[in-house]
């Protein structure tokens, strides 16, 4: 693989001045429980790690508590995780980063893209892993990537298979014509996602319309117009739009719209259906990578990208309803 560290610094540079505006959320600790019997590592070391999440919602909540259990279960009392949350402001992940840097950490594990993009324009030399991340290449800014960043970075993906989101979308509604693709243009990993569920359905003879807002200010007015328009909304795994998904679904059932949703928190909110990974899963994954990096001395340069292994169709069985959508066999209802 061709890698330009220069190049891919470039383009984190140019994302990080499209700003997220600040979301509620604030400061998370590091979980109390208990390790289990066999926690610890090889020697007597005690590891810090900042986690620097992006902003707080039910995918990436679950991500960072997989991951600090991963490691609180393998490292025990050796291990001190500061997790602190961005609350959707890409100015507030670089003064985290920052200030992780200052204090030395051994790791810094960086939960969304923006918080991913912080980090690594940060520091070349602390490891860095990522989640909830969509797609690395694109996040990073590397051209022609081959699944190894070859540079100070790696982690998990939070990437469901898009053809079979557009296909779920096409088994559900297979007489509608129009699909509004409703997205944050500060998200890069969601322009990514929306790109590539526009080649699917149109190939299935749908018209697809981009719907895109700058942040939550101007989501329900985007939103609106999008249910007034559209037969059908599809929405990718967007950390602004899990966020507000009560917002995004009490427009779209008064409007009668039915939602695709990228991942299982946003379709609680606000879809009717979605092909989801377990977000806990992919944090836990995530803490294991941490390990093998600390205890072992796993470089994270030629560390492969890991994906969930398993997806599940689910569907919000109240806006069914609400809606007269009756989901097909072996879709599980969202608890």
């Amino acid at each position: 693989m061709k890698k330009m560290r220069t190049a891919a610094a470039a383009a984190l540079s140019t994302a990080l001045l499209v700003g997220l505006t600040a979301c509620s959320g604030g400061t998370s600790a590091s979980p109390s429980s208990a390790p289990s019997s066999d926690a610890g590592g090889s020697d007597s070391k005690t590891y810090t790690i900042g986690v620097v999440q992006q902003m707080q919602h039910e995918a990436l909540d679950s991500a960072t508590q997989g991951f600090q259990d991963a490691l609180k279960e393998k490292l025990g009392d050796q291990v001190n995780i500061q997790v602190e949350n961005a609350s959707g402001d890409s100015n507030n992940c670089n003064t985290i980063v920052g200030s992780f840097l200052s204090n030395g950490v051994d790791l810094i594990m960086a939960n969304g893209t923006t918080a991913l993009q912080a980090a690594a324009s940060a520091t070349e030399d602390v490891p860095i892993l990522g989640t909830s991340i969509t797609e690395y290449g694109v996040a990073l800014g590397i051209d022609n990537f081959d699944g190894v960043t070859g540079f100070n970075v790696s982690g998990t993906s939070d990437l469901a298979p898009l053809d079979e989101q557009a296909e779920m979308l096409h088994t559900l509604f297979p007489d509608a014509e129009k699909v509004g693709l409703l997205s944050c243009s500060a998200e890069p990993n969601s322009a990514y996602q929306v790109q590539t569920v526009r080649s699917y359905l149109e190939e299935m003879g749908y018209t697809c319309t981009d719907y895109t807002f700058s942040d939550s200010n101007d989501l329900a007015a985007v939103t609106e117009s999008a249910c007034a328009s559209e037969d059908v909304i599809y929405i990718p795994t967007d950390n602004t739009a899990a966020q507000n998904a009560e917002l995004i679904g009490n427009i779209a059932v008064a409007s009668k719209t039915p939602i695709i949703a990228g991942e299982e928190g946003i379709c609680r909110g606000c879809g009717v259906a979605t092909l989801t990974i377990s977000y806990y899963d992919i944090g836990y994954k995530t803490g294991e990578m941490a390990y093998e990096i600390l205890v072992n001395g796993a470089d994270p340069a030629e560390m492969p990208i890991e994906y969930a292994p398993q997806f599940t169709p689910k569907y919000n069985a109240d806006i069914c309803a609400e809606l007269g959508i009756t989901p097909p066999e072996g879709y599980e209802a969202i608890s």
